[in-house]
């Protein structure tokens, strides 16, 4: 009797092709206009919670609306150029995040699924190799340094 399979998937080499030519459109695009902090500058500039993208937003709606209030050391372009793409970026790395996550589950499932057929293998294998199966041994050593 077979065990439980949790998932079953499959990609065809055109399927895979067209997801890396698309990844690797995406990955052209970015360059150049994105950037990779260390983990230090990561927890030194922080991601602004939801609280704080309100006051970023409140803040804009009030330069807008008394744009002599705005001090001359801020640059007012800047900052709206950053405001844009912070909101074009937003929705997109929520998306990736989210195809991200499903990757990941799915490989989880899969890995679930490789690692409970091979310990079944496994225990196959050391009882073959109990009773003195040509081969079985080899086989049964080789896995058992492993695990």
């Amino acid at each position: 009797m077979a065990l439980e399979n949790l998932i079953s998937v499959e990609f065809t080499q055109e399927e895979l092709t067209n997801l890396d030519t698309h990844l690797e459109a995406i990955q052209q695009i970015l360059a150049g206009k994105t950037v990779n902090l260390t983990p230090e500058q990561r927890q030194q500039y922080g991601r602004i919670a939801n609280q704080n993208k309100l006051i970023v937003d409140k803040a804009k709606s009030h330069m807008e609306q008394h744009p002599n209030w705005v001090p001359s050391f801020i640059d007012k372009a800047e900052f709206d150029k950053d405001y844009t793409a912070r909101m074009q970026i937003e929705g997109r790395v929520q998306m990736l995040e989210n195809l991200t996550q499903q990757l990941l589950d799915t490989k989880t499932l899969l890995d679930h699924d490789n690692y409970t057929n091979t310990l079944s293998f496994y225990r196959t294998m050391r009882y073959l190799a109990g009773e003195n199966e040509a081969g079985a041994k080899t086989v049964y050593e080789d896995m058992k340094n492993t695990l």
